[in-house]
């Protein structure tokens, strides 16, 4: 009858050690996934109601502006403000374009927490 503390024991040991790490792991990994998807979905609810709000401010001052020079110069407010609008929109496409390149690293937590297994066990061997 072989004892726990062969070379089979320490074996089992090993394995459920890093079927621990690993499902450890995994939980964390789906921790962040989850906690990304929230994040996003937020940020999306709070950048349409944004766009909603603000846009209407955009139409009801382009509105007030345009009644203002009624009778001087209604054309010449609404080019002026149209190329505002078109200035402005550009600039946030290229703000928008530059933060798209510039996103986190996703799983960050999980890949450091998976680097310092990986130290550790280095460590345990030399």
């Amino acid at each position: 009858m072989p004892d726990s503390g062969g070379l089979m024991g320490s074996a089992k040991r090993l394995l459920d050690t890093l079927l621990e790490i690993v499902a450890t792991r995994l939980e964390l990994l789906s921790n962040e996934l989850q906690e990304e998807r929230l994040r996003l979905t937020q940020m999306l609810f709070f950048a349409l109601g944004a766009l909603f709000f603000l846009g209407m401010t955009v139409l009801t001052l382009t509105v007030f502006v345009v009644v203002l020079f009624w009778d001087e110069h209604r054309l010449a407010v609404l080019f002026m403000l149209s190329v505002f609008f078109f200035l402005a929109g550009l600039l946030m496409v290229m703000l928008y374009r530059q933060q798209a390149r510039a996103k986190p690293h996703l799983f960050a937590a999980s890949l450091a927490e998976l680097k310092a297994d990986r130290q550790q066990l280095e460590a345990d061997r030399g």
